[in-house]
């Protein structure tokens, strides 16, 4: 890497997207655009900070069945990938249901991505790193948990500094709060959307969620979807930010995207104001489109080609 690299650890996924004008009714058929997209939290995450021009490493686990797209895919973003094939799962894949609102519900299969471990770390991938950023995902499954913490020790110990998106409320809740406060208490920047930030601290508003949890990690950037985003820092609110306007076309991947613009920019030596307001500009992009990723010229609901190993 050279100096001031971004570093993300996190899941790759095939995204199986399905836009239905009308509700889901349960034992019969519903109409729906269905479309396949390259995805994952910190897949998304890498490929739009690469996007907008910052160096991005991704550490991550791939299944047997369509590991070269995927790879193929974020070298097109410009991420250099580090990833090992395992030969007895699929890369996982999530079925995402879009209303016509944009709102998404998933059904998910962590496959090759949940048994990330130890054994895909190596410490010289921080060489050259200014940040480390963690997938909340990778802590909800034991080896992809004793990653982090090895991942979080050998960072702080190189000086490098510590980022993570706690991920989902459903497995964050199932790890459980106060576990994953302990875990990732090297961390000193949290990017939660608002509900996980409510459920991590048990606030009632996104101001007090920002603070109680710039008490603990020192930096809080909480997603407030259309309504943008504000960062506290050490117990007091010191920047916020509007939405920008956007058609919602698909919310899967806006949080990461945000994620990215905001690293990105504090990469580039942005102040906080400027850097949720990047974040802010990811997020309407990424809205704007079918999938969680950057696009490369294809019509909006344009099927991708895959080809298995």
């Amino acid at each position: 890497m050279t100096d001031g690299a971004l570093l993300v650890i996190g899941d790759v996924v095939t995204d199986v997207v399905a836009l239905h004008g009308s509700a889901v009714m349960a034992g019969t058929d519903t109409a729906a655009d269905i479309v396949l997209r390259p995805g994952g939290s910190g897949a998304n995450t890498a490929a739009w900070a690469a996007s907008l021009g910052a160096e991005v490493h991704l550490l991550a686990k791939l299944g047997y069945d369509s590991s070269e797209w995927h790879a193929t895919e974020l070298i097109k973003t410009g991420v250099r990938p580090h990833f090992s094939v395992d030969s007895g799962h699929p890369t996982a894949v999530v079925i995402a249901m879009v209303d016509k609102s944009g709102e998404r519900s998933m059904l998910t299969n962590r496959g090759a991505g949940g048994l990330i471990s130890e054994a895909d770390w190596n410490p010289s991938l921080l060489e050259g790193a200014e940040r480390l950023h963690l997938s909340g995902y990778v802590l909800f499954a034991e080896p992809g948990l004793r990653l982090a913490r090895r991942a979080m020790a050998d960072a702080v110990a190189a000086g490098v500094a510590v980022s993570l998106d706690p991920a989902s409320t459903g497995p964050l809740r199932e790890f459980g709060v106060e576990r994953f406060t302990r875990e990732t208490a090297r961390a000193r920047l949290i990017i939660p959307n608002l509900d996980e930030a409510l459920l991590l601290t048990g606030a009632t508003t996104a101001e007090r969620a920002a603070v109680l949890l710039s008490e603990t990690y020192g930096t809080a950037v909480v997603k407030l979807g259309a309504d943008g985003a504000l960062a506290a820092m050490d117990g007091a609110v010191v920047a916020t930010a509007a939405g920008v306007s956007a058609e919602v076309v698909d919310s899967t991947g806006a949080g990461d995207a945000f994620a990215a613009g905001y690293l990105a920019a504090t990469l580039r030596g942005y102040g906080e104001q400027a850097a949720l307001e990047a974040g802010c500009r990811a997020g309407a992009e990424c809205v704007a489109q079918v999938g969680g990723r950057p696009r490369y010229g294809l019509d909006l609901n344009r099927l991708y080609p895959i080809h298995t190993d």
